[in-house]
């Protein structure tokens, strides 16, 4: 126990001293303006309270009123204060005029040689005091409660721009929104980026850059003023941004492209010089923008023109980024998946000078990832990394760590101590297709999901350029009712015409067994009918692959306004081309049909079986597949 006891007193983190040493009641600036406020807020109470209290014991009335009460002897004192007569009435004096206790009126401009007189003949005090310079008092009465008024609209203001994001200044201010890191704090490096080895080797040059300056500028060379990240979501940009900056050991300056724009125009520019003043200052250093599309897009497009204050932004980031000197040493790294839709000012040369590909891991890459994230989990004999790196093509870094987390929660449910292949298998269906449906299907609609999935599974099995069938299940997941999985032995970075005939084949499969065995058919194949549709259009107009059109490429104008393009382009081509198109393409989609019309009649008994053994047990493996398809 007291072996615990010290550990836990090592790893206990060392709190800060407070700056102000054998003071520890000093209040802090945020303290000590609110016990000011407190103060004099108490301060503006007592004093209205007292007023109030005042009020009550005296009455002003006129001059004429208090020549009268001294006459009839309800008088006892009177007080000279200045230019003001305070007339001390006696008891009887008191109850006549209900309670009050002193007559108050200014005395006349006109000096009243009788009042003296008047008053030493009824035998009346007289008090003769100087005037009290309350000026500052009064004055700082008077101000109370403005200061309560602004104190109220600053704090209420810093509050709601803490929400907004803008780190305690009002908004009327321009809070900061840069979050930085300094070198110290930098603990991620390339060794904790797996995979992503071109994209790596082109920004250690940034890297050796911002460590060895005069390596470079012996030889001539310039510091690159922008590095461009692009790749889809899920891979690494972020992370690959953080590693530069932990490599290189510089402060890393991080703002997402949506926090330079706010509700009031010019925040966005303001922002900008404001986080450029900061990196300059503590160069050599690293800007990144994530998600810069979101400020970046093509100016003068879209419906109505670019939003002005999203372009004086964007205006900004290129005079700053013009505006390095060649002895700054701060490198701009931004990220986006959208590169496609950035203006081409911002990624001309001198500005963004190189463009890193971070595209999706191959197989290799994925087995590094997948590694990375297993270290802290602990995993069974029968987990295989290589395996699961097979299964998962087209996944991201994102997604793979996502998986991981899954199988881990899958075994933390079930009470398992390790995390085993099953709980991998079960991750990754629930991340390609969602968590299991509680839907209670009848027994007439799960024999059409059956009949359904099993024509697309024989027809993969039958034909040549398909991947291999790795799973069939008519347990809905997510939106699907059923699916047929499908694993590829490699990573494919180009595709046949052979290979995408047979996916138009097997895309086609679930409707044509519906045909065959059931003599009507259902809506489960809209998905797949839009699918194959596509792979039809692409094949003819896009890569060139069908007789009829021969080399042709026909662009079907895809592009949308609000994604930074024209709202209208030019067709390049004809009425009568479109209509040869479609034609094109329905030819090619029922040439597709028969095809698997005639593979699976002559495969009837074995249809038959796949359907009937997936109907009974919901869902096959491989080895169980191709035993009941005798293969």
């Amino acid at each position: 126990m007291n072996e615990e006891n010290n550990q836990s007193k090592k790893n206990k983190p060392k709190e800060k001293k407070s700056s102000s040493k054998g003071k520890p009641g000093l209040p802090k600036g945020k303290d000590l303006s609110l016990w000011l406020l407190v103060f004099f807020g108490a301060l503006f109470m007592a004093n209205y309270f007292q007023q109030q209290n005042v009020d009550k014991r005296t009455k002003e009335v006129p001059y004429s009123e208090v020549i009268k009460a001294i006459r009839n002897g309800q008088v006892k004192r009177v007080t000279f204060k200045g230019e003001i007569l305070e007339a001390t009435l006696s008891e009887q004096g008191a109850q006549d005029v209900k309670g009050n206790i002193s007559l108050v009126t200014p005395l006349p401009p006109l000096p009243s040689p009788d009042l003296l007189s008047l008053l030493e003949s009824k035998g009346i005090e007289i008090v003769a005091t100087a005037e009290k310079s309350d000026t500052w008092m009064n004055i700082l009465i008077s101000f109370l409660p403005w200061i309560f008024i602004i104190g109220f609209f600053y704090y209420s203001s810093k509050s709601l721009n803490k929400k907004m994001g803008g780190q305690g200044l009002p908004p009327f201010m321009g809070g900061h929104k840069s979050h930085q890191i300094d070198a110290s704090q930098s603990k991620i490096k390339f060794s904790d980026v797996a995979g992503a080895q071109n994209a790596k080797t082109d920004l250690q040059e940034v890297v050796d850059f911002l460590k060895t300056p005069d390596k470079f500028k012996e030889m001539g060379a310039e510091l690159p003023r922008g590095v461009l990240m692009v790749g889809p979501p899920g891979t690494g940009k972020t992370l690959m941004a953080k590693a530069v900056a932990g490599e290189a050991e510089v402060p890393f300056f991080s703002m997402s492209g949506s926090e330079f724009i706010e509700l009031y125009v010019g925040m966005g520019a303001s922002r900008v010089r404001k986080l450029f003043e900061e990196a300059k200052e503590k160069a050599p250093s690293i800007i990144f923008i994530d998600e810069i599309d979101s400020i970046g897009r093509a100016r003068g497009t879209g419906l109505g023109g670019g939003h002005d204050e999203r372009e004086q932004t964007l205006n900004q980031i290129l005079a700053e980024m013009d505006g390095f000197g060649t002895g700054e040493s701060v490198v701009v790294l931004a990220a986006t998946n959208r590169p496609d839709v950035l203006d081409t000012a911002l990624t001309r040369p001198g500005r963004f000078d190189r463009q890193v590909v971070m595209d999706l891991p191959m197989i290799k890459a994925r087995e590094e990832i997948i590694k990375i994230h297993m270290r802290k989990i602990p995993t069974g004999e029968d987990v295989d990394i290589n395996h699961i790196a097979r299964i998962t093509p087209g996944f991201s870094g994102a997604q793979l760590k996502n998986l991981v987390n899954e199988a881990a929660l899958i075994a933390a449910r079930k009470g398992d101590k390790l995390v085993s292949a099953i709980d991998f298998s079960l991750a990754r269906d629930k991340v390609l297709m969602g968590n299991p449906r509680d839907e209670v299907l009848t027994e007439k609609q799960k024999r059409v999901i059956a009949i359904h999935e099993s024509g697309h599974a024989l027809v993969a099995i039958l034909s040549k350029n398909s991947n291999p069938i790795t799973k069939i299940t008519i347990i809905p997941r997510g939106r699907a009712l059923g699916f047929t999985e499908q694993t590829p032995e490699e990573d494919m970075v180009n595709q046949s015409k052979g290979y995408l005939m047979t996916q138009l084949a097997i895309l086609l499969g679930g409707r044509v067994a519906e045909e065959i065995l059931l003599e009507e058919i259902t809506t489960g194949a809209q998905d797949d009918l839009k699918r194959a549709t596509n792979i039809a259009r692409s094949m003819i107009a896009n890569f060139g692959m069908s007789d009829t059109f021969g080399l042709l490429t026909v662009e079907m104008g895809e592009e949308h306004a609000f994604l930074g393009r024209e709202m209208s382009r030019p067709k390049n081509f004809s009425e009568e081309t479109a209509q040869k198109l479609d034609k094109e393409i329905s030819l090619l989609l029922e040439e597709r049909k028969s095809h698997v019309k005639i593979l699976l009649e002559e495969n009837r008994p074995l249809l038959e079986r796949l359907s009937q053994e997936l109907f009974e047990k919901e869902t096959l493996e491989k080895q169980d597949i191709y035993q009941i398809i005798g293969f």
